[in-house]
């Protein structure tokens, strides 16, 4: 079984593998229709083709730590010293020699001279003689002549009442630094001590090129005192919603207008993809705003992302203002008005996506995630596809159309080897409560016009 989403796309019913329209197929030579463009029909798998074919990984940059969050690393990254760089204490307690304290009981405590206090930091520190303890707080180096650390609730702090909880605050009691402390229980050597070494040698490999960089690479990075690393950048993706219909959330939806639900989702979707994405919000049916608002987007843009204004209406004001994009009739359903082309002298791509919120995300999840993600230099570019049953079927579905449905997936128990899915929702392109409660997409072939209750479908699993 494939991994990719796309695969799930393949191949439309008019087309071999490795070969061009069959004769009669929509887009063949002598076919109604015939040519590029709106002229013939795309399959989902050539749209993506086309798309990913004109993208290739960002160049890398030199980035910040913080700033590199979310970046894959083009390099591989060593350990330049070892890690922790000296042994050191991994409690509060006292550092002590384990002769002295092999036989102490609570019956019969160790006692011991306290030679000095040994915080995180410090420089220096006090050597451990036979009957010696120094006072050591957690990350502290070991001091010479110490083999193990004695939690502090292992010993009576130095207060002479037995076993203590916690040591007061040197501020508070200077005194504890010094004294006797009675320790009331063994220890073995290097127990409670960090060895030097012990997370990472010198010249080991520390992270490999290709990763992704989250919290803890970032944290690992900081140890090994790298301020700043050469990264691929997230890419910037730019998403404008267009129709004079569209209210922002918040505001008063009049007569005849609708809030825009698709900036905000599809800025989302660009992030959760690992994307940096801009909102620009809604802009109105209006050839000559619409090209200045991309014009002015694209000093800060790898993608721009539009929806609506694709389709065959008067006022599909994306087609009309944007010359320089392909606009194309997809064999698939949601989703079936779709565009490309790359715009200004930068060429920045430019993927229009259709209006109804279902179609805009089926069709960002299909072309905008591969794309972000290719530009990422990073994989896998596709969400995971997976095999599963789906109990209740599907009624019907358009012969020579990839549909799409949304479902809500479960992965295989204990002893089955499918998962199950279920649909949700029905097939409107415009139902987006039900698209708030997916998690997957349930992929119809285009021959296939029902799926029988019971039987195996491909699934793309959307979490």
């Amino acid at each position: 079984m494939s991994s990719t989403a796309a695969r799930a796309a393949d191949q439309g019913p008019d087309q071999d593998p490795g070969q061009g329209p069959r004769p009669g197929a929509p887009g063949a030579p002598g076919a109604p229709g015939g040519g590029r463009g709106e002229d013939r029909f795309w399959t989902v798998a050539e749209h993506l083709d086309d798309i990913l074919g004109h993208l290739h990984p960002l160049d890398p940059i030199e980035l910040q730590l913080l700033d590199a969050q979310g970046c894959v690393l083009v390099e591989d990254v060593t350990v330049p010293g070892a890690l922790p760089p000296f042994d050191n204490s991994s409690m509060d307690g006292y550092a002590v020699r384990i002769a002295d304290i092999a036989a102490a009981t609570e019956e019969y405590p160790a006692v011991l001279t306290v030679v000095g206090d040994i915080a995180a930091g410090s420089e220096t520190a006090p050597a451990v003689g036979p009957g010696e303890a120094a006072r050591i707080m957690t990350g502290a180096p070991l001091p010479p002549g110490a083999q193990a650390v004695v939690p502090v609730e292992w010993t009576d702090g130095g207060l002479g009442q037995g076993p203590v909880s916690a040591m007061p605050a040197h501020s508070e009691a200077p005194e504890g630094a010094s004294g006797r402390v009675r320790v009331y229980r063994p220890a073995k050597a290097g127990q409670h001590v960090r060895a030097r070494g012990c997370d990472a040698g010198a010249g080991e490999l520390a992270l490999r090129a290709g990763t992704v960089l989250g919290a803890p690479q970032i944290g690992l990075l900081a140890a090994l005192g790298r301020a700043a690393v050469k990264v691929r950048p997230r890419p910037r993706v730019v998403v404008l919603s267009t129709g004079s219909e569209l209210v922002q959330p918040g505001q008063e939806a009049g007569p005849g207008r609708i809030h825009d639900s698709n900036s905000f989702q599809l800025t989302a979707a660009a992030r959760d993809a690992g994307a940096i994405a801009y909102r620009v919000g809604a802009i109105a049916d209006d050839a000559g705003a619409l090209r200045a608002a991309v014009e002015d987007q694209l000093s800060r843009a790898d993608i721009v992302v539009t929806s609506g204004g694709v389709s065959v209406g008067a006022y599909d004001v994306v087609k009309e203002a944007m010359r320089e994009v392909e606009f194309r009739k997809l064999a698939m359903q949601p989703g079936k008005p779709q565009g490309f082309g790359r715009v200004g002298p930068d060429r920045v791509p430019f993927i229009a996506l259709p209006g109804n919120p279902v179609s805009s995300y089926v069709s960002f999840e299909l072309f905008v995630r591969p794309a972000i993600r290719t530009l990422m230099g990073t994989g896998p570019i596709h969400r995971p596809l997976v095999r599963a049953r789906c109990p209740e079927g599907v009624a019907s579905s358009p012969r020579g159309r990839r549909q799409f449905l949304r479902g809500w997936y479960e992965p295989p128990g204990v002893d089955a080897e499918l998962g199950v899915v279920t649909p949700v929702g029905g097939t409107g392109s415009h139902l987006i409560k039900a698209l708030a409660h997916a998690n997957a997409l349930i992929v119809v072939d285009e021959d296939t016009t029902e799926v029988a209750a019971g039987a195996d479908v491909d699934v793309v699993l959307l979490t």
